[in-house]
């Protein structure tokens, strides 16, 4: 029957685990994941990949500074109230230069583990 399904922040599940950061679990699907990530100050994430999904975003709260490309050599900050967009298979890892944790909510679309850890970026 259709309806509307509810979960309260207290009530998230611990999601895939990344070196550095905390995420939590609102929903999983056949081929969607979304829920929270929590960085604290300071903090710098493992590399990692979301495989086969395209990830969407949005800072909640704090700094995000996301390194990715060849070497890791790119970079982007972000801070409450911005939006961003990671690609299938995108190499990066995620800090937070702030003073105070950064939560982001997440939406990721696609198939396959919503989480790869890895090394490192490629230098191609």
């Amino acid at each position: 029957m259709p309806g509307i399904e509810a979960v309260a922040n207290d009530q998230l599940e611990a999601g895939p685990p990344t070196a550095g950061m905390v995420r939590q679990q609102a929903f999983e699907g056949a081929q969607m994941w979304m829920g929270d990530v929590s960085t604290e100050a300071g903090a710098v994430s493992g590399w990692h990949h979301h495989g086969d999904h395209e990830t969407y975003g949005r800072v909640i709260a704090g700094s995000v500074h996301f390194e990715f490309g060849p070497d890791g050599a790119e970079s982007v900050d972000l801070g409450p109230g911005d939006y961003f967009h990671v690609s299938a298979h995108a190499v990066h890892r995620e800090s937070n230069p702030g003073a105070g944790s950064a939560v982001v909510t997440l939406v990721r679309l696609g198939p396959g583990p919503t989480v790869v850890n890895v090394d490192g970026p490629s230098s191609d």
